[in-house]
């Protein structure tokens, strides 16, 4: 797990304003410009010195080449980040319309190899734990492509029967079995001419079926259930799974040939938690469309905000919407605090359990398990105050019970 991600920084995001630029290239080209400036600077009294006592226009001369020199430097500099910024605008227009929010460099260097990808028809296996947005990144490249005007196709292998998944793929024939329509059906391959197949949890696909698709994805060509005539197809595959195809393949679960006809341009999303600058940008991106969609408007306490940077989130993506969406329902007030946060979410303050090794005082439990609360919120927030919202009281009833609670120790 990565380090936690630093909360003060985070908090002072103007996402409205962020730049999606490589701020490090253009702040050393500024660097070297500057330097050099300060170097010429130090240098031309010297030089005019030089000129007056030998009279040595050469000197001069060599000078203002180097000056015209400089001069070139910073024009071409000024041009380069010019051009960067264009792209950087371009790329963080295209990733809006796309429905993908990211500041990450992990996930910019992703998508520049996605748009590049994207000019290619290869096959494109994306890996990625569950939620991180496979499909979007799926999409992503299918709207950057040539086939851009084709069908995205899309067919979830684990959420289909094994059963009915050979007719979904490739369609069948007219009573090819008992209960198919007289006119057949078409299949996934044919609705895909001329555009993009994506097989979503390929991990899934029984064997028997993989012989099938692999011929499939080398002959551009196949069979419909109960046909006997192959069909040609002009079709594009990209493949995603949440599941280590390399072990099922040493595993016997996976065809190695399947695998390594699908890992041609293999795509790794990085989880959420490799990736906490993201947090921020996307809770405020889900605001704006929860409040949009509820006609409700909800704000998020500061120390909630640290609560989702440091939360490892398996769910990734999907379950931070799912969490956002979640407490912009069942919050009453305008302000979600600590307190509505689901409590696999705390680290420590809701996640402990209260346990009784013997027996004792009812009112001495009661002290002991407030003054573990109070010191366990105290140690979370760093204030009071902080602390009497996450417990749901008054500051002054923290003070007075911390009070009584630290003269009954002494």
């Amino acid at each position: 797990m990565s380090q936690n991600f630093p909360a003060h920084k985070a908090l002072a995001l103007n996402f409205q304003l962020l730049p999606v630029v490589n701020s490090k290239k253009q702040l050393l080209g500024v660097v070297v410009r500057e330097d050099l400036e300060r170097i010429l600077r130090q240098a031309q009294p010297q030089q005019e010195e030089q000129l007056e006592t030998d009279g040595k226009p050469e000197t001069n001369r060599s000078d203002a080449a180097i000056l015209d020199k400089t001069d070139l430097f910073g024009v071409e500099q000024a041009k380069a980040s010019e051009a960067a910024d264009e792209q950087a605008r371009e790329r963080t227009l295209l990733l809006r319309r796309a429905g993908l929010i990211t500041y990450s460099q992990k996930m910019m260097d992703l998508i520049d190899l996605i748009l590049r990808v994207a000019r290619v028809d290869s096959t494109v296996l994306v890996s990625g734990e569950s939620g991180v947005g496979k499909e979007l990144l799926a999409k992503l490249i299918h709207d950057q492509s040539s086939r851009s005007l084709g069908p995205f196709v899309k067919i979830n292998c684990g959420a289909i029967p094994e059963n009915l998944l050979e007719s979904e793929l490739f369609g069948y024939e007219g009573g090819a079995f008992t209960g198919a329509s007289r006119q057949g059906k078409l299949g996934m391959f044919e609705l895909a001419h001329g555009g993009t197949l994506f097989l979503d949890e390929i991990g899934e696909l029984p064997l028997g079926l993989q012989v099938k698709l692999l011929r499939a994805i080398q002959e551009q060509e196949f069979v419909r259930v109960g046909g006997v005539k192959a069909k040609k197809v002009d079709v594009r595959f990209i493949a995603a799974t949440n599941r280590d195809l390399e072990k099922m393949v040493e595993n016997g679960k996976f065809r190695e040939d399947l695998y390594f006809r699908l890992n041609v341009i293999p795509l790794m999303v990085p989880p959420l938690r490799e990736r906490k600058e993201d947090i921020l940008p996307l809770i405020h991106y889900f605001q704006a469309k929860f409040t949009q969609k509820f006609k409700v408007s909800k704000t998020f306490a500061p120390e909630v905000l640290r609560v989702f940077l440091n939360y490892a989130w398996p769910g990734n993506v999907r379950e931070l919407e799912n969490i956002v969406e979640r407490l912009f329902v069942v919050t009453p007030g305008e302000i979600i605090y600590c307190h509505h946060v689901p409590e696999k979410l705390l680290p420590g303050l809701k996640q402990k359990c209260v346990k009784v090794t013997g027996v004792m005082p009812l009112k001495e439990a009661v002290d002991e398990l407030q003054r573990l609360l109070i010191e366990e919120a105290l140690a979370m927030y760093g204030s009071t105050y902080k602390a009497a919202e996450a417990l749901g009281v008054e500051q002054s009833t923290i003070v007075r019970k911390l009070a009584k609670l630290r003269d009954k120790g002494k």
